[in-house]
């Protein structure tokens, strides 16, 4: 008798090769080939830094022919300022009438010699006059000596920035500033403002003493 009965096991149905087709996948979707674009105007990587270039000289020459020189202002005086420096507001009183005046370079000759101890600042009040030779009633504010030349050497460069010939001194001020308390509240702190405004003096602004005609 002949087996008419179909294997029900994989295996079995190897044997005797019956093997079931694989049926096609559906909805796999299917990649097609991107079309190349082809570019209408191919330009290599140097023609278009050129063009660039090109483009960049056109925008700089339009913005130099739009701008106008102006011409420079010269200024005929020059400042310095120094807020809440750490000073006695009673010396740098006395060093700005001590400087007022007077010519930078000589103001600083002056303010080196105070450091030194060799020349004092005239004061006012009850001050002992100094001992040695063409000594006067002051002191000797070293501390804000220093401070002041150095306010004076800045006053100088702007003086050379700006083309002025032979400075002099014609304002020097000082005013109280904020006075902050220290440790635990025992004393304020001194605090001083100090201006100094210097300018070029004409032939027709300085003094002529006249002498007396004899008679």
């Amino acid at each position: 008798m002949v087996n008419t009965e179909k294997p029900t096991g994989k295996q079995e149905q190897k044997k005797q090769g019956i093997v079931k087709t694989p049926t096609k996948l559906k909805n796999i979707p299917v990649v097609k080939e991107k079309k190349k674009i082809e570019a209408k105007d191919e330009k290599t990587v140097s023609e278009v830094k050129e063009e660039v270039k090109a483009d960049i000289k056109k925008v700089v020459e339009d913005k130099k022919e739009i701008k106008t020189p102006q011409p420079k202002v010269r200024k005929t005086e020059v400042s310095v300022k120094g807020s809440n420096l750490p000073l006695s507001t009673k010396q740098t009183v006395a060093i700005c009438k001590f400087i007022k005046n007077k010519k930078i370079p000589q103001a600083i000759e002056d303010l080196e010699q105070v450091a030194n101890l060799r020349k004092a600042v005239p004061m006012k009040g009850e001050i002992a006059h100094k001992k040695g030779k063409g000594m006067m009633s002051g002191k000797f504010p070293v501390k804000a000596a220093k401070s002041f030349i150095m306010l004076l050497k800045s006053l100088a460069s702007n003086a050379i920035a700006h083309e002025i010939e032979d400075p002099r001194i014609f304002e020097a001020m000082s005013n109280i500033g904020k006075r902050p308390y220290a440790r635990f509240g025992k004393y304020q702190r001194k605090r001083s403002h100090i201006i100094i405004r210097a300018k070029q003096i004409k032939k027709s602004e300085k003094k002529i003493k006249q002498t007396p005609k004899n008679k």
